[in-house]
């Protein structure tokens, strides 16, 4: 990883891949309450004037296992410090948000038997989780990078693509607990050569079959790679490990699906190897100019970061620095890591919240409607913290108030900075931006509870309901720490909707179906319309809940859904009660509904 401020790396000798962050400083400008629980748990107090509260409830639920990554103390190469995701996924499809967390590895290997894996842990819908991992088939060891899930090939389970500094792994859910590795027959484990990132499933040419999209790091070689006395290799004169400046991007990935259980490299084809793009790392698609075909962003690190436009044909053109989405407001390149897409301002156009380095702000692209961004990060009110490292993050209404909030989680990507005392701190807090519905937003991190202050070395992060009450949670994956799960404590008032999709001449997952709710809260004359998607990946390696959740305010109803799905057929839904999971088929509407216990103040379980 390194700094934001970019203009300087032409200037980097590619020999001596120093990596001075001194530099880089000097050149920038100035920066402007649910039912199920353990009973262990007892419920946090509302954060003030929030009305919530976050606690970390992970070591009580049952996340006991630890994710290894790289050194603790001083890292050698650059592959020891991106860490690993996590995704929220309902696996056995019981209506109830399971774990799967991905781990990683040590340059000194482990002794046979005490190697460490990813893990799956079942929800088991009383706010505990058991670790199913050898049961289900997904133990798996090595340089675990990022997650993404989709029903590939229709069956009615979705499947698990975890990526690797090496080769990737296809995990086809056999639809009984169990999932079988179809990772070489399927043609997507890769040479074993590529630093694989973040991937999300995308039915890009709308065949009603999910295609798959990985992006990549870094070729890197680590019998010739450089290590820190190369250089030297420095961070404020900390020795610390070398890149990316100076080392060889990696190309990104295209597979298409076949319908037959394989998948076809259509890299090339479809015009992905012909882009920019290069140290890539958080994927997110969407929809970005509203033309019903998905589109793929890409946050780079350390160059422009990319967003390759769906041309309808099979084909795709980075059209990020032209639209706007590219480089910070002084058009200097950025070290981008996490990214997340919502409509923050109701103008039924999907935004852009990136994360970014050290010495940087994050990066937040408000969509303008014509194809173009403008960068929006200070006028809108994240452009005041420069001295954290943001990883995971995404769009969350964390009070159902019916407006998308932004929570980032941090931590930095040296464990050298331990040394420095200029420094927030390897560990980092997170932060929470609240929507004041005006187009900014107001950094309310202190108000939100221990789990969002407690600093952590976060790297990956989902967001999820996973004890369904209504109130969106979420899980971080960390470096060489055990995991947190973050339960939100909201008071009761505000209503909610989540809405499954099952598509049947779309994809089964409903992957890329375009979602609109709109509400009237009592005494309101005026219609509040909230648009979003169902989305593989996304955040920083991860995968968020397939389910799209609604804020509702104080509406008792939802007017009017509107589900328009990948295939182009449109569902219309009328008078939904609030408050319910509803599942929603494509042609037939709603087949089935969940209902939970409403949460009762200040009592747990």
């Amino acid at each position: 990883m390194s700094s934001s401020r970019r203009t300087f790396l032409q200037s980097l000798s590619k020999s001596a891949l120093v990596l001075s962050l001194d530099s880089v400083l000097a050149l920038a400008r100035p920066l402007r309450p649910g039912a199920f629980f353990p009973a262990t748990e007892e419920p946090a107090k509302p954060g003030s004037g929030l009305g919530l509260s976050f606690i970390d409830v992970a070591r009580a639920s049952g996340l006991n296992a630890k994710t290894i990554y790289g050194g603790e103390h001083k890292n050698k190469y650059l592959l020891e410090t991106t860490g690993c995701g996590v995704a929220f996924y309902d696996y056995d499809n019981d209506g109830w948000l399971d774990i799967f967390l991905v781990n990683g590895w040590r340059l000194e290997g482990f002794p046979t038997g005490q190697e460490p894996a990813s893990h799956l842990f079942k929800n088991n819908r009383d706010g505990t989780f058991t670790d199913v991992t050898a049961k289900a088939g997904v133990a798996h060891s090595g340089w675990g990078q990022g997650v993404c899930i989709g029903d590939y090939d229709n069956d009615g389970f979705e499947d698990l693509f975890v990526t690797y500094f090496g080769k990737n792994v296809l995990y086809h859910n056999n639809g009984d607990g169990t999932f079988s590795d179809v990772s070489g027959k399927a043609g997507v484990a890769g040479t074993g050569k590529r630093w694989n990132t973040g991937c999300a499933f995308v039915d890009y040419d709308r065949d009603g079959k999910l295609d798959l999209f990985v992006a990549n790091y870094i070729d890197l070689d680590l019998a010739t790679a450089p290590v820190p006395e190369s250089g030297p290799c420095l961070y404020k004169s900390v020795m610390v490990a070398c890149g990316p400046p100076g080392l060889k991007g990696g190309k990104n990935i295209l597979y298409h699906n076949n319908g037959d259980g394989t998948f076809t490299d259509v890299s090339e084809s479809s015009g992905i190897l012909q882009a920019n793009g290069t140290f890539g790392l958080g994927v997110l698609t969407a929809d970005f100019d509203n033309d019903g075909w998905p589109d793929i962003y890409v946050a780079n690190d350390s160059t422009a970061s990319a967003l390759y436009q769906n041309k309808k044909n099979g084909k795709f053109v980075d059209i990020a620095m032209e639209a706007g989405c590219a480089l910070s407001p002084d058009g200097k390149p950025q070290a981008g890591m996490g990214v997340s897409a919502a409509d923050y301002d109701m103008d039924g156009y999907l935004d852009i919240v990136k994360t970014n380095f050290a010495g940087d702000t994050p990066s937040l692209y408000h969509n303008l409607g014509d194809g173009n961004f403008e960068d929006a990060t200070f006028a809108a009110g994240l452009g005041a913290h420069t001295q954290y490292l943001g990883w995971g993050c995404g769009f969350l209404d964390m009070d159902n108030d019916g407006w998308p909030d932004i929570l980032i989680c941090n931590g930095h990507v040296y464990p050298e900075v331990e040394q420095l005392k200029t420094e927030a701190g390897y560990p980092q807090r997170k932060l929470l931006y609240r929507n004041l519905r005006n187009g900014r937003f107001e950094d309310v991190s202190t108000q939100a509870g221990p789990g969002i202050l407690v600093p952590v070395a976060s790297r990956g992060c989902a967001f999820g309901d996973f004890d369904n009450d209504g109130d969106l949670d979420l899980v971080v994956n960390t470096v060489n720490d055990y995991p947190q799960l973050l339960r939100c404590d909201l008071a009761p008032g505000n209503n909610w909707i989540k809405v499954r999709t099952i598509g049947t001449k779309s994809n089964r997952s409903g992957i890329g179906a375009r979602l609109r709710c709109v509400t009237q809260a009592p005494g309101e004359t005026k219609l509040h319309s909230q648009i979003d998607e169902v989305r593989s990946g996304g955040s920083y390696f991860a995968q968020n809940d397939l389910r799209v959740h609604f804020g509702l305010g104080k509406a008792d109803k939802v007017q009017l859904l509107e589900v328009r799905w990948p295939s182009g057929h449109v569902d219309t839904l009328k008078d939904v009660k609030v408050n319910q999971v509803i599942f929603v088929k494509e042609g037939e509407g709603i087949v089935r509904t969940m209902q939970f216990p409403a949460p009762v103040p200040g009592k747990r379980g």
